[in-house]
């Protein structure tokens, strides 16, 4: 995650980062991991604001909607 995707995806309706204990969720910060789906992905990229990907996580299925090339360009270079 990256406080920018964070705060994107807060504003579309979809509070990644306040926590809400009657589910179990911490909520998350800059530098966590975590599922995006493709579309809202997607469209955080169109948007400029799409978190880096980590190909080795990501669902074959993500391919229906966006191309290798583009996550390619946005794949996690870190080591963990």
């Amino acid at each position: 995650m990256t406080e920018n995707f964070l705060t994107y995806s807060k504003a579309q309706g979809n509070d990644l980062s306040t926590p809400v204990p009657a589910f179990g969720f911490p909520g998350l910060k800059p530098g966590d991991h975590w599922c995006v789906c493709a579309p809202r992905w997607k469209q955080a990229y169109e948007d400029g604001m799409a978190p880096p990907v980590r190909l080795a996580s990501t669902e074959h299925s993500t391919l229906e909607i966006i191309p290798l090339e583009l996550l390619k360009e946005c794949a996690h270079q870190g080591i963990d």
